[in-house]
């Protein structure tokens, strides 16, 4: 299968991630090529020592532009496509060898996971490709085939779009340094930006910038585009439908609009997708509903969170919540401890567990707890830190 799959790819200063990225490959590919868009450190290094054919070129805000130049350099039949703070999932392996294999096939779309993501953990991403002379990346942001796929499949329908029901891709982009977040996030804005001033009626550009300005907490921004997005959505996809009301749900509840987040939340969680790519929208409508007083009703969102995926920590985190609201202590203790076994680096999870194993009379096992929490705290949230200590000392004298 080497002879038939190309890995490609653009970066500029990885050099912490892309080795873990390449070695994910070894075994699938049989091409490396890299288009490096100016980096300054190892990053190219790193790369040749994976046998990596190197291409260069100078960064001009267009993700498209350095995409579509990296497919030149791409050699064999199918390309993958990876960022460099992304890992292939080894397990997935034999069944994107299988999807590859089928004549018909002309892109498999890949389920990526967001490690570290307190959200929706969940993306589904055109990825895997056929190197069909027709296909290309468009827009300047979030460069992606999509537009060309569509385009092509109207003169060729016999082409076949596919999707793979398991994790494929490991995106660890949550855990990257805030320089290199910063840096990639400020580079995706600009680029969006500038595109949107021409495209204001494209869908596509008013989620994904709408959702950055969620992250800068400008939801009155935020609302006006992504309304603007929505209207003209009817021809889109589900899953940029899903994304659109996901996002016009937390827009309204950052605007203290809670009864039109739930709408959005709820229309959101209606798309036709596979349940994991909607987690997010079931999850932030369990923790509005939670703040709203209602915590009945945010478990029963939270149990259909966890039932589609087991092992997001958040999900039992909240839940935790919406059972000590309701007084059942045992049943939130056992949700902390579940989230906690997720990701014990949570330090609110290890206060509130401490808490309740406080008020239950286990005190040795709370002051555990306790000091796992300001611990934690103290790198993340020093004023945090700083007052759970104070708080902890004043019980230890009661």
């Amino acid at each position: 299968m080497k002879d038939r799959l190309s890995l490609c790819m653009i970066v500029k200063n990885e050099a912490d991630a892309l080795g873990d990225c390449l070695k994910s490959v070894q075994d699938l590919v049989g091409e490396i090529a890299i288009l490096d868009t100016g980096s300054t450190d190892e990053t190219v290094a790193i790369a040749k020592e994976f046998g990596a054919t190197v291409g260069h070129f100078d960064w001009n805000q267009d993700f498209a532009a350095a995409r579509n130049e990296a497919l030149k350099l791409v050699t064999k039949e199918w390309v993958l496509v990876l960022d460099a703070d992304e890992t292939l999932n080894s397990k997935v392996i034999p069944a994107i060898e299988a999807a590859i294999a089928k004549p018909d096939t002309l892109v498999v779309n890949l389920l990526r996971y967001e490690i570290g993501a307190s959200q929706s953990p969940y993306s589904l991403v055109s990825r895997l490709f056929r190197r069909h002379p027709s296909l290309e990346f468009s827009r300047p942001y979030h460069a992606m085939i999509d537009d060309s796929v569509q385009t092509l499949l109207a003169t060729e329908p016999q082409w076949q779009i596919t999707e793979l029901p398991q994790v494929a891709i490991f995106h660890t982009g949550y855990q990257r340094t805030a320089i290199a977040k910063l840096e990639k996030s400020t580079r995706a804005k600009l680029a969006m930006e500038t595109y949107y001033e021409g495209h204001p009626n494209d869908p596509y550009v008013c989620s994904k910038l709408g959702g950055i300005y969620l992250g800068e907490g400008l939801p009155k921004q935020a609302l006006k585009i992504l309304k603007q997005g929505l209207k003209y959505s009817a021809n889109e996809s589900a899953n940029l439908r899903y994304e659109l009301h996901y996002h016009l749900g937390n827009a309204f509840r950052q605007n203290h609009e809670p009864e039109k987040a739930i709408k959005h939340y709820q229309l959101a969680g209606e798309q036709p997708l596979q349940d994991k790519l909607k987690i997010g929208a079931y999850h932030n409508l369990g923790a509005l509903l939670q703040t709203l007083g209602k915590p009945d009703a945010a478990i029963a969102q939270h149990q259909i969170t966890l039932k589609i995926d087991p092992t997001f920590a958040p999900g039992y985190y909240n839940l935790g919540l919406a059972y000590k609201a309701l007084g059942q202590v045992g049943e939130a203790i056992d949700a902390y401890e579940k989230s906690l076994k997720l990701n014990p680096l949570n330090p609110w999870a290890h206060q509130n567990l401490a808490a309740l194993l406080f008020r239950i009379g286990q005190i040795a096992e709370s002051q555990k707890f306790f000091k796992q929490a300001i611990a934690l705290h103290e790198t993340q949230n020093p004023a945090e830190a700083k007052r759970l200590k104070q708080k902890l000392a004043q019980l230890m004298h009661q």
